[in-house]
């Protein structure tokens, strides 16, 4: 539930899995007895800021209900609905995204991918770091022995060396 202040959820209302409510979304029953009153919302739908869905009715998996709509009547399966009281404007249509629950991006799995792209970058260029530096070390330790072994001429006695 996205900024799910407001939202009020009928006592026999179900809702799917990755169902997105937006603020203000009322799902709503009709009369007062103990059965079914609420509606079921499948997988993957989406409510709009303000929509009111009443009754026992359906709203079928990928759907999305505008904002501020009043649903009174069963929603097909992947269909878009709007107004009041609410009527198609998209035909059904399975959808697919990589949020998994709309035509909306998932920002947080963009912001993952961005930072596991940069510490690849990061880990292979500390790599390269460490065995140019390795090979500094061992030309460093190359050149210390070579002076070492070098033998001492008179010049050297003089300046100390």
């Amino acid at each position: 539930m996205d900024h799910g202040m407001g939202i009020v959820i009928g006592e026999t209302a179900e809702i799917g899995d990755d169902v997105t409510l937006y603020q203000g979304v009322t799902l709503g029953g009709t009369g007062k007895l103990k059965e079914k009153r609420h509606p079921t919302l499948e997988d993957h739908v989406i409510v709009g800021c303000g929509a009111t869905v009443l009754g026992p009715i359906n709203v079928g998996r990928r759907a999305r209900i505008g904002s501020g709509a009043v649903v009174t009547k069963p929603v097909l399966p992947g269909a878009t609905v709007i107004g009041i009281p609410a009527r198609p404007v998209a035909g059904p249509a399975e959808r697919e995204t990589s949020a998994g629950n709309g035509a909306y991006p998932d920002p947080v799995a963009e912001m993952f991918s961005c930072y596991n792209r940069r510490i690849d970058r990061l880990e292979k260029y500390k790599e390269e770091a460490e065995q140019e530096l390795a090979l500094l070390r061992e030309r460093s330790e190359e050149a210390e022995r070579r002076l070492r072994a070098r033998p001492r001429t008179l010049s050297d006695n003089r300046t100390g060396r």
